[in-house]
């Protein structure tokens, strides 16, 4: 098993730096995976990440990790995604923003609602319709003729 600092290192050595929806979609999916995969729960396998760890902090991190969500909003913004599509983004960071803050029922909710997965999913599914060239495949980018 690595070391954190040592996957931490792994994860920002990934993160592209370019606006190119190639490097968008790595970034999300890097910023993703730290949000909601970060560490295993052991004995019950189950992937958490920030959202679900800062969200037991009462208020200040449902702030923190709402406004870490609405960066991937804001990226989506720039690739030129629809308004509606934005909006139902932002829906998904504020069920998860005002539920969370719910005591015990809120970091329960947390831990099985991830709306930073559901909002990379509905990215993903963008950029696979409109750019395909970043589509990845086995950690290959494959491009379409």
């Amino acid at each position: 098993m690595p070391l954190p600092q040592e996957q931490f290192d792994r994860v920002a050595d990934a993160l592209p730096l370019g606006r190119d929806p190639a490097s968008v979609r790595r970034r999300l999916e890097a910023v993703e995976g730290v949000l909601e995969r970060m560490f295993v729960i052991p004995g019950l396998n189950r992937p958490i990440g920030l959202d679900s760890i800062l969200g037991l902090v009462p208020v200040l991190g449902d702030v923190i990790t709402a406004s870490m969500g609405a960066w991937l909003v804001w990226e989506a913004r720039n690739l030129g995604m629809s308004k509606f599509t934005l909006a139902r983004m932002a829906g998904n960071i504020g069920m998860d923003t005002l539920l969370g803050a719910v005591p015990l029922v809120g970091d329960l909710f947390d831990f099985a609602f991830r709306s930073n997965s559901r909002n990379l999913r509905i990215v993903k599914r963008y950029l696979d319709k409109h750019h395909p060239s970043t589509l990845i495949l086995e950690g290959e980018v494959v491009e379409r003729l």
